[in-house]
């Protein structure tokens, strides 16, 4: 097995990029012996967005989310998600 460099000290992030954006990490990195791992718990990055609905259907999502305890953001979220499973 090849002997792995030595990662330097880095005075800040910008130095420590600068640094990995003209070296190879698998020099300094055995990567055979890398383990994989998950990281569960992650919130998945979201994007507003704006949609216009006619006023009685969204006066009924909010009659329903209100019943099911839920707001009726996340209601819609739902049926979007129900609706592209099922596609």
């Amino acid at each position: 097995m090849p002997k792995r460099k030595k990662i330097p000290a880095f005075e800040d992030e910008a130095q420590e990029s600068a640094f990995w954006d003209t070296h190879d990490v698998t020099d300094y990195f055995d990567m055979d012996s890398a383990k994989r791992v998950r990281f569960e718990n992650l919130k998945k990055s979201t994007k507003s967005i704006s949609i216009r609905l006619p006023v009685d259907m969204l006066e009924a999502l909010k009659v329903k989310a209100n019943a099911m305890d839920v707001s009726y953001q996340s209601l819609i979220k739902m049926l979007i998600k129900n609706g592209l499973q099922s596609v």
